[in-house]
């Protein structure tokens, strides 16, 4: 079962058309996980010591540029057609193009930015709880703090669908293997 903050990060993407001090397991209530942004994520995905290499791979996908694309002159074209002045500012851009935009802020902590674009939690779900290296060991404990090993096809068509103003159509399939960054023997 998703959090309520991963439920409503999902509803808000429908509208469309890190390393936090504070948080942490003891402090989380199950359904209230926090996201603590991508810094929490780098210090052990991109550790050749741990094995992991995921973090280099989301930073060269297009979800770490997401945001970025929003400044560019392409989407204010496609933004003022829809009437929007800043996409990079718009509710409704934001809501896909950047991780836990419009989630209570006191769900978030300081590391939680929509430039930061489409993180490692939009997908896998708010860290807080799970984002230890002694839970991340034990993988039914870190589902069951709010990690989502394998996202699937439902999430990603949240904003990946028609009422995206350039949707051209969605492969789960073929989308997934382009930003694959699980261990091979898991394929």
């Amino acid at each position: 079962m998703r959090s309520k903050a991963v439920v409503t990060s999902i509803l808000l993407a429908l509208a469309c058309a890190g390393l936090s001090l504070n948080a942490g397991a003891a402090e989380d209530k199950p359904g209230e996980f926090k996201y603590v942004g991508k810094r929490s994520c780098r210090s052990c995905h991109s550790s050749k010591a741990v094995g992991g290499i995921e973090f280099r791979i989301w930073e060269k996908s297009p979800h770490a540029g997401a945001w970025q694309t929003l400044k560019s002159e392409e989407a204010k074209k496609v933004a003022a057609g829809l009437g929007i002045d800043k996409p990079e500012e718009s509710p409704a851009c934001l809501s896909c193009h950047s991780t836990a935009y419009g989630v209570d802020k006191k769900l978030k902590d300081e590391n939680t930015h929509p430039s930061h674009g489409v993180t490692c939690e939009a997908c896998h779900g708010p860290g807080s709880a799970y984002k230890e290296f002694k839970v991340m060991k034990n993988p039914d404990l870190a589902k069951k703090l709010g990690l989502e090993p394998r996202p699937g096809e439902e999430l990603c068509k949240q904003c990946h669908n028609d009422k995206s103003p350039t949707f051209k159509g969605f492969n789960f399939k073929e989308a997934s293997a382009k930003i694959y960054h699980g261990k091979k023997s898991q394929n």
